[in-house]
């Protein structure tokens, strides 16, 4: 009896999760609000008006893009909040808020010339953007609707309502031909992008707001603030969630999608599971404040971005 009580706490040993610091970090002119990793590039939205271009990893600053203050409602002129940013090419994507009614600013970088092309007077309360291709861009507005924009013609597409319920995130397929959207009844809907179709429903993992949400290798991944970390089968709509003890802010997944990453305590630490066994690999210690992106550059590297100003940067290898 004593040696299979002895086998039993080894081989719990044996699996435990693994914990890491971060290696390296990188610090901010603002507080973090989005990231994408595109081109060896890691592109930073912050709060104070502008987006951070570093080239990786040897973390050299490369381009910084400021856009103009705006007026809060009281009317002073503050710096305007980027919520959203993306890149293609030598072309970079900066959403942001107007400081007029709700409604958003986008801007396009290129050349040296940052262009509005969406401003207030086109009452459009957007959330996020990123690029289908250099010519469009894929728009989530606040009220849960998807939208394909033209920059060409400064027009939309396609404008489809997805539900009533608040919107809450959209990933892109490797692709960019489907796009998961989450919002905050707990329900996600793939959308085809070139048409806006709803092409699949992925539900009974979340029952509250999903923060966030992942898309790779046909896999979906939710952060709940039911507590529970989503992952779906794209192609057969099947789905499972690994429990957490607090809101679960931010997710990501590897390119592989074999490993699933999840913001799963209040500690604001980030847990590593393989996607398949649902087993604990790794727990990654040291962010100071809520996490709001994962980004996994490679199997073994992340990046993580939260409500301060700095960036983290971790190898579980």
């Amino acid at each position: 009896m004593k040696i299979l009580v002895f086998v039993c706490a080894l081989g719990a040993f044996l699996h435990a999760a693994v914990e890491y610091t971060p290696v390296e970090s990188i610090d901010l002119n603002g507080t973090a609000k989005d990231m994408v990793y595109v081109d060896d590039q890691l592109v930073i939205a912050t709060d104070m008006g502008h987006i951070e271009v570093f080239n990786m990893p040897a973390k050299e600053k490369v381009a910084e893009v400021s856009i103009p203050d705006v007026k809060d409602f009281m009317g002073d002129i503050m710096p305007a909040r980027v919520m959203s940013t993306d890149k293609i090419g030598e072309k970079y994507l900066l959403l942001s808020d107007s400081g007029k009614g709700g409604y958003a600013n986008l801007f396009i970088h290129e050349n040296g010339k940052t262009t509005k092309v969406i401003g207030p007077e086109d009452h459009k309360p957007l959330i996020k953007a990123r690029f289908i291709d250099k010519d469009h861009v894929l728009l989530g507005y606040l009220s849960n609707e998807v939208a394909l924009f033209d920059l060409k013609n400064k027009t939309e597409k396609y404008r489809v309502q997805l539900s009533e319920s608040k919107f809450s995130d959209f990933a892109l397929n490797e692709d960019k031909s489907l796009a998961v959207f989450s919002c905050e009844s707990g329900v996600l809907s793939v959308v085809d992008v070139q048409s806006g179709k709803v092409v699949k429903t992925l539900e009974g993992q979340n029952v509250d707001n999903v923060y966030k949400v992942d898309f790779k290798k046909n896999m979906v991944s939710g952060a709940g603030q039911d507590q529970r970390g989503s992952l779906y089968d794209v192609t057969t709509g099947k789905g499972s969630y690994i429990k957490g003890n607090f809101l679960i802010y931010a997710t990501g997944l590897s390119p592989s999608a074999s490993k699933v990453a999840f913001a799963m305590d209040e500690k604001n630490n980030i847990s590593i599971y393989d996607t398949f066994s649902k087993s604990k690999l790794a727990v990654l210690k040291g962010q100071k404040s809520t996490l709001n992106v994962i980004i996994f550059k490679n199997e073994n590297e992340l990046f993580s971005a939260s409500d301060d100003n700095t960036v983290m940067i971790w190898k579980l290898k």
